[in-house]
């Protein structure tokens, strides 16, 4: 085994590889192929594994690649590799020769792999909602604020405000009083922001299985007769609620906030917007309904007349870059910079 090669894991004499949603076959190639020089310089009984956790190709797929793998190798070696799947929460491919130790480290390792991501996921999620607040102060021309104010309005710890801080660097002004704000629009941040808006935001999509769908103004002349709480109107419609002049004809879709700062994200109000309305998990599919999560503490709703609230500038903007309405985009934030430019 190489100076410079470490494995993920070592059980007893079982050298363990972990490769996590792999959709590539040369990944598990590599790797395989990594595991099997290792092998060979170890010599005597030495074993290896490639644990694939929640892999983005089929069985099939990885059990050709092995049979590839090992038709190359020594029969000495080959015996010796294998690939272990873990998927929903069951690990797959296992053999008879396998000791209690080595199924129970496999397991160890694909759960500490998939809380590690969550962690990540969380982690991303929390700086980009410190983000969106910082741009929407700037947006509407709020001035400076404290670390304590943006902790409490975002809901996470003095520490993780610091870094997002830390990360934005010159993008962020400092007074002599320790408040802070955006020196301008940070516009490579918002590029990473719109790129992993979907995910960061948690999406959910609704197409019309009626064959006659409603209209985005229909659907708001419905939600304002049902009152529904922690629920804003946003992307288009909320768009031109803050700019009437936006240039667009007709409204693609019908886009909406959810207040849900916990991790449940209930849309069973969904039945009684339009019961025609059917989830869709393909990003790609047209859709008449969309729901965006709003994770932070305060969500910056505007209430408007009769019963409807209007989600913030910010996630307008968003829905308009995730509808590919990019030029109204465009438009949109030059609404707010011009804006901000004539404030006295």
């Amino acid at each position: 085994m190489g100076p410079d090669y470490h494995p993920d894991s070592v059980i007893d004499d079982t050298l363990v590889e972990v490769r996590r949603e792999t959709d590539a076959v040369s990944t598990v190639r590599s790797a395989l192929l990594q595991l099997a020089y290792a092998i060979t310089d170890l010599g005597g009984s030495t074993k290896g594994i490639l644990l694939v956790i929640s892999p983005k190709i089929t069985d099939e797929r990885l059990e050709k690649e092995e049979r590839y793998v090992k038709k190359v190798l020594a029969p000495g070696v080959s015996e010796r590799l294998g690939i272990v799947v873990y998927q929903d929460g069951e690990l797959r491919g296992l053999t008879d020769g396998m000791t209690i130790e080595v199924r129970r480290e496999l397991g160890r390792l694909a759960g500490a792999e998939l809380a590690s991501k969550v962690t990540k996921i969380h982690s991303t999620r929390i700086y980009y909602e410190i983000l969106k607040v910082l741009i929407h102060q700037w947006i509407v021309d709020n001035g400076p604020m404290t670390a304590d104010w943006l902790g409490k309005t975002v809901g996470c710890s003095y520490p993780t405000v610091a870094n997002a801080l830390k990360r934005l660097g010159s993008s962020i002004t400092r007074n002599s009083d320790r408040r802070f704000q955006l020196a301008h629009f940070p516009r490579e941040e918002w590029a990473r922001l719109v790129a992993v808006s979907d995910q960061g935001r948690a999406t959910t999509r609704f197409a019309d299985r009626s064959g006659q769908p409603r209209s985005p103004e229909s659907h708001l002349r419905r939600l304002e007769k049902l009152n529904i709480p922690k629920l804003a109107v946003a992307g288009v419609i909320g768009a031109k609620h803050y700019y009437p002049s936006l240039d667009i004809i007709g409204t693609p879709r019908f886009d909406l906030s959810l207040h849900c700062p916990g991790t449940h994200m209930d849309v069973s109000f969904i039945e009684r917007l339009d019961p025609a309305l059917q989830r869709v998990k393909d990003p790609h599919q047209p859709v008449s309904v969309v729901v965006h999560a709003v994770r932070r503490k305060n969500p910056f709703f505007v209430t408007g007349e009769g019963s409807l609230s209007w989600a913030d500038p910010v996630e307008c903007l968003l829905d308009l870059h995730e509808a590919r309405l990019e030029s109204q985009a465009v438009e949109f934030l030059r609404f707010f910079e011009e804006r901000r430019s004539h404030t006295p």
